[in-house]
Order: structure tokens, then sequence, then C-alpha cells
């Protein structure tokens, strides 16, 4: 966090939109310029907003840090912004506490996609793992469950079903942050009885691209990408370094917005969960959310100028 924070700073700018080459939206062209681009959901086909937020690490706080006024704004913004989702988990801390009560005091409450996970083993346990995110979340239904990491993912996937026939959940998922664990979630997806999975995919770890995503589109399930900037890996390697004047091209003016527009161009996947507990970050990423993404032969483009 300490380098991302170090490198994106002086990136920061007025930045201008156009129109969305890439992705499917719902937006007007007036507001592109404003407004983040949103994606569809295939189970449902309902909107998803492709820039949201994580909440590892940064909103493991306490009650009374100082770091919630500004956590606070971060989701205000991310809402003012056009964003909705939230991703947290209980192997996070105090985050699921924190969001939710930062985000009871939002007018724009009801505008939040809450995505949380159950991370433990057993039916009992899982169950009551659950029921205690929605008490800390603040909330009567989670907008997605996750089975975290795979973990006793047959056990947990049988609750959820349940759940969301009886409305408690609207969406279940399956998540990992390891390229080992793609091949198991490629066979899960192929099963269809998810509708999202949450991976990792940056410009650091593409592996995702090769079977994965392919089979995330051809089975329906939306794609959530985890780990954005590898861990600020990424921004390492291009500190001190020029962004490329084509970048305007796609309506790219930061290293930030480069990173997350490249995962963006990807037709498979439907949102990006960048960490931050900065609001300047929190606008700069939003920000790769509007405008124009790179196509296919554009991100080959950008991956060689990462190399070099």
């Amino acid at each position: 966090m300490i380098g991302e924070v170090y490198t994106r700073r002086a990136a920061l700018k007025a930045l201008a939109g156009a129109l969305i080459a890439a992705a499917p939206t719902c937006l007007h062209a007036a507001d592109r310029k404003t407004r983040m681009s949103t994606r569809a959901i295939p189970s449902s086909g309902a909107a998803l907003p492709v820039v949201g937020v994580g909440t590892w690490q940064t909103f493991d706080v306490g009650p009374a840090a100082p770091e919630r006024a500004e956590l606070k704004e971060v989701l205000n913004l991310l809402a003012a912004r056009g964003g909705s989702v939230i991703d947290s988990s209980p192997m996070y801390g105090q985050a699921e506490r924190v969001v939710g009560d930062l985000v009871s005091g939002l007018e724009a409450r009801e505008k939040f996609f809450f995505a949380t996970k159950v991370w433990t083993s057993g039916r009992t346990e899982g169950v009551r793992q659950m029921e205690e995110s929605f008490r800390l979340m603040r909330t009567k239904r989670i907008d997605l469950m996750q089975v975290h990491n795979l973990l006793d993912v047959d056990t947990h996937t049988k609750t959820l079903r349940e759940w969301k026939e009886a409305g408690r959940v609207r969406y279940i998922g399956i998540t990992h942050y390891h390229a080992g664990a793609h091949r198991e979630l490629e066979r899960l997806a192929r099963t269809r009885q998810y509708d999202f999975v949450q991976v990792n995919f940056s410009m650091a770890e593409r592996e995702a691209a090769e079977r994965l995503l392919p089979a995330c589109a051809e089975s329906g399930t939306a794609v959530i990408a985890n780990r954005p900037f590898a861990g600020a890996r990424l921004f390492s390697r291009a500190k001190g370094k020029a962004l490329p004047a084509w970048a305007a091209e796609f309506d790219c003016a930061s290293w930030g917005q480069f990173f997350l527009k490249w995962i963006l161009g990807h037709p498979a996947v439907t949102c990006v969960i960048p960490g931050t507990s900065s609001t300047k970050h929190l606008l700069d990423n939003s920000q790769a959310g509007m405008g124009r993404f790179p196509d296919a032969a554009t991100r080959k483009r950008m991956v060689e100028y990462l190399r070099t």
C-alpha cells in the first residue's frame, strides 16, 4: 500500500472520458465522462459497475481509528462515481464490521452491492459465520456470498443454494487468489452452479486468461478480478517510468488506470476490486471504469511496454 501511494500521487490529475469501445454499458454517451461503465451479470442480466472496492487490510481498523473518516468518504465517493461493489470476508479482520458501521450512516446505502465470503469448515460453522456477516454488515440480504478459497466448497454450496432460493442471498460464488487453484475454479464454473468466480488477474498474474476466463464466458459466470495491482508489485515496476503517450487512446492518464483498464479490456471480466483507504486513489480507480477500454491488440501492446 505504501508503494502504491508513493507512485500514484504524482499521477492524479483532471481526466476526460469518451465513448466506450469494448464493454456493454447501461450509460448514455453523455454520462460516460463522469460515471463508470456497467456490465451485465450473466445469470440475471442485472448491471454491475465495473470498479468496486476491496477491503482486505485497508478496512481492518478499530472502532476509534482516525482512518474511519476517510474510509467513509471512500465509500461515499464510490457511490457518487457510479460504483457499488464492496467486497469483504471474515478473514479480513474488522473489515465487515467497519463496512457495516460506515455504510449505515450513508444516504447511498441502498446503492451498494454487498459481497462477502464464508471461510470455515462444516455446515453448522458455515451457517454461524455467515449469520455473523449479516449482523456485522448490518444487512438483511447479502448480494453475493462466496466460498472463500474453496474451503469446504461442496458443503457451503448446498447451504448457499438453499439461501439463494429463500432470497437471503442474491448470488453465490467461489474465490481464490492463486493460480494453483485455477483448474478447480474452472471445473466448478463449468457446473453452472455459481453466479460469480473471483480470481487473481492482473498484468503481473495473467494465468486466468488461459483457461479460466474462457470457461467463465462459456458457462455464463461473472468474473470479479482481485489482486489487480499484484500487491503493488506493478507500481514498483512502473516507478519512475513515463506513461506511454498512446495510453490516451483508451482514456488512460495514470499507471493505476493503465493496470485496471488492461483487466477491464478482457471481455470476460465483470468487475475489478482494488483495495484502497485513500479518496485520491478511489477517484483514480473509478476513472479507470470510464471512457474507452483497450482492445485485444492494445492489451498485448500494454504487456510488451511493461516488459521493457
